[in-house]
């Protein structure tokens, strides 16, 4: 490939809306060019890069014995009211009209086109287990679409779907998955991490991220650096304080706290630890009718420590929360509690509330909490002695650094990463709402046990990214560069002797199997070297007179402090050899 021939559309500044490097990045690079919020066409660099990342991902979905198909983008809105998915999504789903004023909508995932395809070809258990998988663009109405290609509304996934007799057999695909999956981003050469997931919206059980580790990823992941343990926020277990509560030692007493109304005040004004004092969060379940109409509501009081977060996905679990909630209104505050939030507590309600106590919260002795009256908090509160135990012990905080480890092997740590893989095992969660079935060895029909595996493929560029630049620009592993090599001619249409070097050395590495480009638009050499350096292609060569005379070319990685000089002759041996580490 020459330049000259290719599109090349570089930037001296990121546009102003871009916040993440990323975002920055791509867009100078001329990798991306923005259309509308959260739309971007991918120009032919950035494209380059995405056929890179799909070719990687077919490949060992074919290995693994996924066969490929292709769903429509644009679905029809039936198969989703059957799973009660075309109600139940909120905005983010697309629904649109024909001009027949039928319903469809923009698909953001194809559980329920692949169950009816399931449905309809997989009759005899003697076809099972199969996986099926596409590379298709999808579509999500983001609320605030940003950064780029890490949160688009419009982007192209890689989402696979299994079909098993049983559970074992699903838990079976699962694990070939997550082999696969691990091999997938081992090529791609970057830091990840495989980690245990709560399923989501999506639904199942087993469920695995796949993480790339990177400063400024929007989520944390726990992880012990003695083991093998690594789960998301959501899912990463805060183990009970070991030993026995400790005997109260202090008498209860009400203090006023003017205008004190976060534990982190009341502590700092009492001079107390802030692990002493004792959040509460109220939430509410409601009850409705078959319209939809709340037709009564329970209010529940959540205790954490004071330096503890509330964990939502670990609060949906809570027998009682786990067919929803929400945060209650300050209404219903001031009801049930007789004042407003900022001096709530559990002693001294003025309505009966649930109270469910972390799993910390349970062993504490003397803790600190609010009075239920403005101005007022309560020292030296006791279970047992001085309220009743709670209704429910449960673990309902986010883990924190150096909590320890639920395998026992040591204290946990936090990193940030970006998701860009997802694997989980469904059930039935869609085949039985659709009755998709097979006949079974007994004749009888079964629903299917399927699974899902996404992977964010426009999503994994920016991800690579945000883990691989530096001040110049982009950093790209071998694997997903636009190019693998650039030849950089110095002086190329003044000098016949730099321009022969050049093209022998580029048609060598093409015919070597190198993807190779020769930037042959006569440049001067600051400006081509910035550009290179912008766009991240991780292998440079360049060629000079003065160097050509000396018997010399110079190669430099793009994470090179400086150049190298190679003999002229051994250049190809040299840049293959840089290629295979």
């Amino acid at each position: 490939m020459r330049a000259s021939q290719f599109l090349i559309s570089t930037l001296k500044e990121a546009p102003a809306d871009a916040e993440v490097a990323s975002h920055k990045l791509m867009t100078r690079a001329g990798m991306i060019k923005k259309l509308g919020a959260g739309i971007y066409t991918y120009m032919p660099m950035g494209l380059r890069v995405i056929r890179k990342v799909e070719a990687i991902v077919r490949e060992e979905m074919d290995r693994a014995g996924a066969v490929e198909l292709t769903m429509p983008v644009v679905q029809p809105a039936e198969l989703w009211q059957e799973t009660g998915r075309f109600d139940k999504m909120g905005p983010e789903l697309l629904r649109i009209q024909d001009r027949h004023e039928r319903d469809f909508i923009v698909q953001p995932t194809s559980e329920e086109v692949v169950t009816d395809i399931g449905r309809q070809e997989l009759r005899s258990y003697k076809q099972l287990p199969k996986n099926l998988y596409q590379v298709q663009t999808k579509f999500r109405d983001e609320r605030r679409p940003r950064f780029g290609l890490m949160r688009g509304r419009e982007f192209i996934m890689k989402d696979a779907y299994s079909f098993d007799r049983d559970l074992e057999g699903a838990k079976k695909s699962y694990q070939g998955m997550a082999q696969a999956y691990r091999r997938i981003f081992d090529r791609f050469g970057l830091r990840y991490r495989a980690v245990a997931a709560d399923s989501g919206a999506i639904g199942g059980d087993l469920s695995e991220e796949f993480q790339v580790i990177a400063a400024t990823g929007e989520d944390a992941i726990v992880y012990c650096p003695d083991s093998d343990y690594a789960a998301n926020m959501e899912k990463a277990e805060a183990l009970a304080p070991a030993g026995p509560r400790p005997a109260a030692k202090q008498e209860m007493k009400k203090v006023p706290t003017p205008g004190k109304a976060t534990c982190e005040d009341v502590a700092a004004l009492l001079g107390v630890p802030l692990q002493s004092t004792v959040k509460s969060i109220v939430l509410a379940s409601d009850e409705v009718d078959d319209q939809g109409v709340v037709k009564s509501s329970k209010l529940w009081l959540l205790l954490l420590r004071g330096d503890h977060g509330m964990n939502e996905i670990k609060a949906s679990k809570v027998p009682g929360l786990d067919a929803g909630f929400r945060f209650a209104t300050v209404a219903e505050i001031e009801q049930h509690f007789g004042t407003k939030p900022g001096y709530l507590g559990p002693i001294a309600l003025r309505e009966k509330v649930k109270i469910v106590a972390d799993r910390e919260v349970a062993v504490m002795a003397d803790w600190i909490c609010g009075a239920n009256e403005e101005d007022f908090h309560i020292t030296g509160v006791n279970w047992g002695r001085d309220l009743p135990e709670p209704d429910l012990v449960a673990d309902i905080r986010n883990v924190v650094e150096g909590d320890p480890s639920p395998d026992g092997k040591g204290p946990l740590s936090i990193e940030r990463g970006i998701e860009v893989g997802h694997i989980f095992v469904l059930g039935t969660k869609y085949s039985k709402p659709m009755n998709a079935t097979f006949l079974d060895e007994d004749g009888k029909p079964k629903l299917f046990e399927m699974g899902c595996y996404g992977i964010g493929i426009t999503r994994l560029p920016a991800a690579a990214i945000e883990q691989n630049h530096d001040e110049r620009g982009i950093i790209w592993p071998d694997a997903i560069a636009p190019f693998t090599v650039v030849v950089c001619p110095i002086g190329m249409d003044r000098s016949a002797d730099v321009k022969a070097a050049a093209e022998k050395l580029h048609d060598e590495l093409a015919a070597a199997g190198v993807d190779v480009l020769l930037d042959d638009r006569g440049e001067r050499p600051g400006a081509m070297f910035a550009d290179w350096e912008l766009i991240g292609v991780p292998h440079r060569v360049v060629i000079s007179d003065r160097g050509l005379k000396e018997g010399q070319l110079e190669y430099q990685h793009r994470r090179d402090a400086a150049a190298t000089k190679v003999p002229a002759a051994d250049v190809l041996a040299f840049v293959k050899g840089r290629l295979a580490k």
